[in-house]
Formats: C-alpha cells, sequence, structure tokens
C-alpha cells in the first residue's frame, strides 16, 4: 500500500498533513523526535481514517538521521509514494547572539534532513513514474531576515531547492511543490521565542495551510503561497530593495 512520510508529523500543520494523507487513501509514516505525540496521533488516525500509521521518532537534526530513517523505511518494506518535509524551526535574536550550536542544527534540520530525504527517496518515484513531494518554505523565503538571519536564508534555500526540483522533474510524473506558509497558529512561535511579535497576529490556522499545500501537490504546482496578504507581500518584495525588504521585516519582529 503506498504512504505518504510527513516530517515534523506530531504538531501544527504536520499533523494536519499527516491527515489529509490518511483521509486522501494513504498510509502515514510519522516522523518527529516526541514519539508520545507521535503514538498518540498514529492511533488516532487508525481509529479515525483505518490506514495505517507507522512511527519512526527521529531528531533530524542529527546529520546520520536521515539516512538511518531511509533505511528503516526500507527495510520495513513501505512503500513511500509521497513525501512532506515539514520539519524545521527557528530561533529570534541576533545571529552573534543566539546560540552557535542551535543555530548549526536549525541548518541541519531545515536544508539537511529535508535535501537528504528528497535525494533518498526521489530515484524511485521517477523510476515508478509517480510520487510526489511536498516541501515546505516560509514567506520568509522571499527576503532576508534580520533577528531570524538563519532561518529566513535557510528557507530561501528550501524555495529555490524546490522550485528547481520541479523543474528538473516535469517530465517523469512526478510532482514537486514549495509550500510558503505566513504565521501559522503551531508551536513554531514558542520554539522560536517570537511569541509576542507583530509577526505572529492574525496567524492563519494550521489546517487551513495545510489543505491549500495539499490541493497544490496535488495540482503538481511549483509553488504555493498562503493566504492573500502573504501571496501580496511575497510578491512586491521580489521589487524592492533587499534592504528595504529587510528594515521592513525586522520591524514586524521587534
Amino acid at each position: 500500500m503506498a504512504a505518504a512520510l510527513i516530517t515534523g508529523a506530531s504538531t501544527g500543520i504536520g499533523r494536519e498533513f499527516a491527515y489529509l494523507c490518511a483521509e486522501a487513501g494513504y498510509d502515514v509514516v510519522l516522523v518527529a523526535r516526541n514519539e508520545g505525540k507521535l503514538q498518540a496521533l498514529a492511533a488516532e488516525i487508525r481509529q479515525k481514517t483505518g490506514r495505517t500509521a507507522y512511527v519512526f521518532a527521529c531528531d533530524l537534526s542529527d546529520p546520520h538521521a536521515p539516512q538511518a530513517l531511509y533505511d528503516d523505511v526500507i527495510c520495513s518494506k513501505i512503500d513511500v509514494e509521497v513525501l512532506i518535509n515539514n520539519a524545521g524551526y527557528g530561533m529570534l535574536g541576533k545571529f552573534a547572539e543566539l546560540n552557535a550550536a542551535e543555530q548549526m542544527q536549525m541548518i541541519q534540520l531545515n536544508i539537511h534532513a529535508l535535501t537528504c530525504l528528497s535525494r533518498l527517496f526521489l530515484p524511485a518515484m521517477i523510476e515508478n513514474k509517480r510520487g510526489k513531494i511536498l516541501n515546505v518554505a516560509s514567506t520568509a523565503a522571499f527576503q532576508p531576515g534580520p533577528l531570524m538571519a538563519v532561518y529566513f536564508a535557510t528557507k530561501s534555500y528550501v524555495l529555490s531547492f524546490s522550485e528547481a526540483l520541479h523543474n528538473e522533474v516535469s517530465e517523469s510524473g512526478v510532482a514537486v511543490t514549495c509550500l510558503c506558509p505566513g504565521p501559522t497558529a503551531t508551536e513554531f512561535d514558542k520554539r522560536a521565542g517570537a511569541t509576542m511579535t507583530k509577526l505572529f497576529k492574525g496567524a492563519m490556522d494550521a489546517r487551513t495551510v495545510a489543505k491549500q499545500g495539499w490541493n497544490s501537490l496535488k495540482a503538481n504546482k511549483p509553488l504555493v503561497i498562503t493566504g492573500r496578504k502573504n501571496a501580496a507581500m511575497a510578491f512586491m518584495t521580489r521589487f524592492a530593495p533587499l534592504q528595504m525588504t529587510a528594515t521592513f521585516a525586522r520591524k514586524v519582529m521587534e
């Protein structure tokens, strides 16, 4: 039975993706650090949708974790037809003052794990002429982000990588979509220390964001930006000087 693998599945957008995939008829492979939350979610999905739910608890900020996860999935004979690279986090503060090790782990998770998992699962999708990859970036991808400099930069990578990959596989039967949410009601802001910033006022709900991403992936759209306001802002940043957009981004972080 075809399965969908979702990273960062224990909460927020990832949790909603897990339900959407199960409701669409896929078995689900749930990946995150918190095994307890994953087991609880797996039980809910089994009960509510009748789909099989596998739990793989691991920390994808460990450089060796993506390969180990892939090996475990293959050994379990799970046919991953959908890969949703959702796991990621940010940190609020000045680059020179934030914990250096945590920032390097952020790069490992937001960039390295996403890239490795895409590379590991994509060849079989191309060979089978079917498959879907959705990479979760952010509206942060469209401009520099003072006070979240590394996070914004990682999401710029995800956007560029996903757009290129969409082009490369355009005739293979594989769909690649980049989802760029704006502020969303998840646990992201708490982990980032950004709960009280202007940025998260009026955040979208995670189910709405996940649905837009899922529908765009099914339609093989290269890019989806959630919310009309967010889409308009992302469009305008393409024509503004970088330092102007950096100044604006900093203001909403303060």
